[in-house]
């Protein structure tokens, strides 16, 4: 179903264990997770500190969809390792993941120097790291807001093509979920939670400075969760 989709996410092979989510977790941490750590960034290139890396990750999981300082980061893992850190954000979203998103912004460079909002490319990741069980999940109405959220990132990066960059967007109080930029073209992505029902400053605010802007509201009654995952990133922007 589709909530069982959010909450496990979609790599075929643990589909038939979700019946049994200790199974389930055990095959997503051995089969998935590890080998993907191990052969896909450590033994592809030089990681210097193995172990700061595979703490980035399990942070970033549990962190998804939250923006995080670098430095408050290497803070909780001990000093000076902000770079090392941010070279190994680099290394698992080119395996597939986790990403850091930038902050969006017409000038490049801003960009680059913006806290990154964790962001992992399959929503088992978050789940099988986590202690919440399914149920768990549906009955936290604040976790499950993070849940959808985390699941159209997920599809947004996972569809995005060459072209395609994704973003953030924040300002004092004010906040887009997700900016979808292609080949010049904005679309600014909230995704609808019970706690946000009927305020959206942030599309507000970002569409009048961005006014070509393409506005969605994903969750609501025009744009199910469901409709908005049959359409790939660039379509948003069109």
């Amino acid at each position: 179903t589709l909530d069982e989709y959010v909450h496990f996410g979609g790599y075929p092979g643990s589909a038939p264990l979700i019946s049994d989510e200790t199974r389930w977790r055990d095959y997503v941490r051995n089969a998935i997770v590890e080998p993907s750590i191990e052969k896909d960034v450590l033994e592809m290139t030089r990681v210097d500190k193995p172990a700061l890396l595979r703490q980035l990750f399990e942070l970033g999981c549990d962190y998804s969809g939250q923006i995080v300082s670098l430095d408050k980061v290497s803070g909780r893992m001990g000093r000076g390792h902000t770079v090392t850190l941010a070279d190994n954000l680099n290394r698992l979203s080119q395996a597939g993941l986790l990403s850091g998103l930038h902050k969006y912004s017409a000038q490049t460079v801003r960009q680059r120097a913006s806290k990154p909002k964790f962001q992992v490319h399959n929503n088992a990741l978050m789940t099988a790291l986590s202690t919440y069980r399914f149920e768990d999940s549906r009955a936290d109405r604040s976790r499950w807001g993070r849940m959808a959220e985390s699941t159209v990132g997920a599809h947004l990066l996972n569809t995005a093509d060459a072209d395609t960059r994704l973003h953030y967007w924040n300002e004092s109080d004010k906040e887009v979920d997700f900016v979808v930029e292609h080949r010049g073209r904005l679309a600014a992505i909230e995704v609808k939670s019970g706690s946000t029902k009927g305020i959206h400053a942030g599309l507000d605010e970002f569409c009048r400075r961005y006014p070509d802007t393409r506005r969605w509201l994903v969750g609501d009654d025009e744009l199910p969760l469901g409709e908005f995952l049959r359409q790939d990133a660039p379509y948003w922007t069109r």
